[in-house]
């Protein structure tokens, strides 16, 4: 009923062969998955059908030097089993007549070319680096140094000048004009302020009003600064306005807020230090 047959038991190794299953009969008829050990299947032919029989051609090849069994495959015709005979192939090594063979010594391994893939990493770093060497010369060198050659030269004016000047600056950017008295009292108080630290040589920047008054008024009584009592006064009345804008959130008029203006530029005319007379010019 069913018959397995190759076309030969002996091959080398690599070689391959055919086998065949047939079945005497076309209906109803199951072939089987060849499972093999040792042994290796190919391919298999499509089922032919000749004279009510069915034909299942395999190729089959191995891998392995050795004999090794075409085991036994169940068939099922109408539901029953049959079995073929187990067959018996035998694989052989190629036989190799190593005096004939040219021997080369052996090559290292040849490396892949370099691709863009390789580097982008590091393209991506030295990229990343350098942006942020450039930001930093950028901000810390070329800004400061830009910065620092925009900016007024307050320091080689004199006192006097500078405080002029800079009151002269005040003027133009119209902070009161604009509702922004506080700025502009801070702002104003701040020139007297570092005129008198700088002209008289005392820190007036970190006093309170009333210690910067008691102080001139001390240099007054020592007669150790040219300026009046007006002059005092119109300083003590300037500073105490400027605190109650600043902290009491006094709105001063414009005609005061003016008045104010003219008498800092009055007490910058007015508070001078008196010269030291060197020994030399008293003989």
């Amino acid at each position: 009923m069913v018959k397995a047959q190759v076309e030969t038991s002996s091959i080398r190794i690599g070689e391959q062969f055919n086998l065949r299953i047939s079945v005497n009969e076309t209906e109803n008829v199951i072939l089987p998955k060849l499972a093999l050990l040792g042994l290796e299947v190919i391919d298999s032919a499509k089922i032919d059908t000749l004279r009510n029989m069915l034909i299942q051609k395999y190729i089959i090849t191995g891998f392995d030097s050795g004999s090794f069994y075409i085991p036994q495959q169940q068939v099922f015709v109408k539901n029953q089993a049959y079995l073929t005979d187990s067959l018996l192939i035998n694989v052989a090594t190629v036989a190799i007549d190593t005096t004939k063979i040219k021997k080369y010594p052996i090559k290292t391994i040849k490396k892949e070319p370099y691709v863009f893939d390789d580097f982008k990493l590091y393209i991506y770093l030295l990229i990343a680096a350098l942006v942020i060497i450039g930001f930093w010369i950028y901000w810390f060198v070329i800004r400061k140094r830009k910065t620092e050659e925009d900016a007024p030269t307050y320091k080689a004016l004199p006192p006097y000048d500078e405080a002029i000047f800079k009151l002269n600056e005040l003027d133009e950017k119209l902070l009161w004009q604009n509702n922004k008295v506080k700025e502009y009292y801070s702002e104003l108080t701040d020139i007297i302020r570092g005129y008198i630290e700088r002209e008289l040589k005392v820190p007036a920047l970190e006093k309170t009003s009333d210690e910067i008054i008691d102080m001139l008024k001390d240099f007054h009584d020592a007669d150790a600064i040219n300026t009046n009592k007006a002059t005092l006064i119109k300083l003590k009345d300037l500073l105490r306005e400027a605190d109650l804008v600043k902290f009491a959130k006094s709105k001063p008029l414009a005609p005061e807020i003016e008045e104010d203006r003219k008498d800092a530029e009055e007490v910058v005319h007015n508070l001078k230090p008196k010269p030291v007379i060197k020994n030399d010019e008293l003989a």
